[in-house]
Formats: structure tokens, sequence, C-alpha cells
């Protein structure tokens, strides 16, 4: 399957018409995986059920003109990248007409399956923290998205990144830290 994936990768890259198509399908229960654990805890008709979003996802993705992606680790960590972005405006367009609510505990367990259900308000904190951290340092949201939000290890997020396992892991604990500190400020 690997071999199949790397194929579409590079169809996809030099813009064959249907390689992105081929390769959502290849990777379609991984990326409702992903989905699944963004959506984890939505609040009921709020938000997206997986399907939509990996559908949805999937419609943003094959609008841009042409992909620059390198392995199937990549590729899952930008289709989270872009879920992200779609959970986030779903909120933001169902939060217009209020702002504030409760402060609630974010963790960044990676855990997914053992993780409380994410609020609107979690959401907008977790994104708004993300944004700080990519002014500081691009490369750690890199290592958020793979590991938090796709659930890539740490030696998968390496390659797909190209630094040292053990620069990865620090950077884990960088972007934890600060996360935690920023939500934590609320």
């Amino acid at each position: 399957m690997s071999g199949d994936v790397t194929a579409l990768i590079r169809s996809a890259n030099q813009g064959a018409e249907g390689a992105v198509d081929r390769l959502y399908e290849l990777l379609y229960a991984e990326l409702r995986q992903i989905a699944h654990a963004k959506l984890r805890g939505g609040q009921g008709p709020t938000l997206l059920d997986t399907t939509s979003l990996v559908h949805e996802s999937y419609l943003r993705l094959v609008k841009l003109q042409q992909l620059r992606l390198e392995d199937r680790s990549h590729f899952l960590a930008y289709a989270a990248r872009v879920m992200r972005s779609v959970v986030v405006d779903l909120v933001r367009e169902s939060r217009a007409e209020r702002r504030g609510g409760d402060q609630l505990m974010v963790t960044f367990d990676t855990q997914a399956a053992d993780a409380q259900p994410a609020s609107s308000d979690e959401v907008l904190q977790v994104h708004e923290a993300l944004q700080e951290l990519a002014a500081i340092d691009e490369r750690l949201v890199r290592v958020v998205e793979m590991r938090y939000f796709v659930g890539l290890e740490m030696d998968e997020i390496a390659q797909a990144l190209g630094v040292a396992k053990r620069t990865v892991e620090r950077d884990w604990e960088k972007a934890r830290s600060f996360l935690y500190a920023s939500l934590k400020r609320g």
C-alpha cells in the first residue's frame, strides 16, 4: 500500500488528473480516524459528522491547483490541517452571534480515545494557541498536528520533517508547554 501511496503522491505533485481522488480513496479509513479525533465530543448538530468533515476537507483540498506532498505522513498532516480549518470555520460561524462562555480544561494527551469532548470554546482556544505558536515556530505546529491530530509516532514525524527523532521529541515538549501555558491563561 505504501508504494501505491507514494506513486499517487508523485502523480498528485505533477498535477495528474484524478491522483488526489485516488489518494483520498486509498487513505479514506485513516482520514476518517483523523476526522473522528477532530470531532470527538462535538456539539451535536452544530458540528459536522466524521464523514461530512472528510468530504468537506476533500472539497477544499481539490480546489488547490497543485499539491507539494512528500509522503503519506505529509499528506495526512496536511489533511489534518485542512480538517482543523473546516472545524474552526464552522465553530466560528456557529458562534458568530455570541462570545465568551465557560473555560474548560484542554489536555494534549495523545490518546485520542480517552480524550474528553471538546467544546466550541476549546476548539477556538486551541486554534488561537496554535496560531500564536506558528508565529514563534511553524515546525512546532507541524509536530502538534502530526502527533496529536494525526497520531503519528515520533520517528514518522522526524522522517516527514527531515529532522532527528530527538529534535521532534524536544519540539513536542516545547509545543506542549507553550500550549498548556497559552490555554491556561485563556
